[in-house]
């Protein structure tokens, strides 16, 4: 069962929809900044994420996953990460030329 990248996959469309329709009215965010946004926010999941569940402060339950982990974290919890990608970019471009106005 995959329930917890089932939980996952609303954000990652929500998140792609809504920089998809920013760049398409404002021409921005450039992918190379959605592209080192992502890279960053993967990283830091994969420190933190590692940590947490090494520790015992999150657990997963090993038959609703996909079994892929990285580390001790399994991959679909870097889904959040991914999201925030995608969206924290587009919402800054959108912001900052909501405030220019």
């Amino acid at each position: 069962m995959i329930a917890y990248l089932l939980l996952a996959v609303p954000f990652l469309a929500v998140a792609l929809g809504v920089l998809l329709l920013v760049r398409r009215r404002t021409g921005g965010p450039s992918w190379a900044v959605v592209v080192a946004c992502l890279l960053v926010l993967v990283a830091l999941t994969a420190v933190f994420d590692n940590v947490i569940v090494a520790a015992g402060i999150v657990g997963y339950d090993p038959a609703r996953t996909l079994g892929v982990r990285l580390g001790v974290a399994p991959v679909e919890d870097f889904a959040y990460a991914v999201a925030a990608a995608l969206l924290l970019p587009a919402l800054w471009r959108l912001l900052d030329r909501e405030a220019r106005r």
